[in-house]
């Protein structure tokens, strides 16, 4: 039987949204966030470029007709649905491993917010540089946990019949890989392992899942999916306290 609370766990990215807002953690909000838009700005404009070049390749294969010639903006909407399906499916996974160490300190301080500690960011700077390696090495352990379970997914949907059932699983478990990737922050901090976190957050499935799910779904929207990677750090610590809390485990 599933535990946990899937209405509580839908308002935890909300409270993730309230929480950015605080001033003692905009600027480990607002650092990642400008790293991504650069980064994506010119994966936009190589992409641009690079695709350019493939739509004149193309075109110069037709037979010259004025008709067919003008179809070119047609590869162009190709162009474009390709890049928001690009950046729904991989904005996350080059999000988080460029903004790790930034987040996993994000996680401290709200962390420390929502326990009524005293947020300080004098070491700030240094204490992210020290987490760099493990930082990294966490979102490495998720990716190969990613991997070979979307290959598997992956497979299920291209099977006749089988496949109806494709696009719920894969939903199902971007909601869950959404909730593991998050909480994992301020379980990095407590040095939980992430085999032990998945045991966490499976005893609390249902939680796990309604938290993911908004995250999956905000992910899939260009621009609001650049804000909701640190929201979504936020939220997750407030999950990560109030859901490893011990009145929570029996809920």
């Amino acid at each position: 039987m599933l535990k946990g609370n899937f209405f509580r766990g839908l308002g935890y990215l909300g409270e993730g949204f309230r929480l950015i807002r605080q001033p003692g953690l905009r600027l480990f909000v607002v650092i990642p966030l400008v790293i991504n838009i650069l980064l994506f700005g010119l994966l936009f404009y190589f992409l641009a470029e690079l695709f350019t070049a493939m739509i004149a390749a193309a075109m110069g294969w037709l037979p010259d007709w004025a008709w067919l010639q003008s179809l070119d903006w047609l590869f162009w909407l190709l162009y474009g649905a390709v890049i928001l399906l690009m950046l729904a499916y991989g904005f996350v996974i080059v999000a988080n491993l460029i903004g790790s160490p930034f987040y996993g300190y994000l996680a401290e301080l709200t962390e420390k917010h929502l326990t009524g500690q005293e947020v300080s960011t004098e070491d700030g700077w240094s204490q992210i540089v020290r987490d760099i390696p493990r930082a990294l090495w966490r979102e490495v352990q998720k990716i190969v946990y990613y991997l070979p379970r979307a290959v598997g997914l992956f497979i299920i949907g291209v099977i006749p019949v089988v496949n109806l059932v494709a696009a719920v699983l894969w939903f199902l478990f971007n909601s869950w890989m959404m909730a593991l990737q998050y909480v994992d922050y301020p379980a990095d901090n407590h040095r939980v392992s992430f085999p032990a976190l998945r045991r966490l957050l499976g005893d609390t499935r249902l939680s796990a899942l309604g938290f993911g799910l908004p995250v999956a779904l905000a992910a899939m929207v260009p621009v609001l999916n650049l804000v909701v990677v640190p929201a979504a750090v936020c939220g997750a610590t407030a999950y990560w306290v109030r859901e490893n809390g011990p009145s929570n485990k029996d809920v």
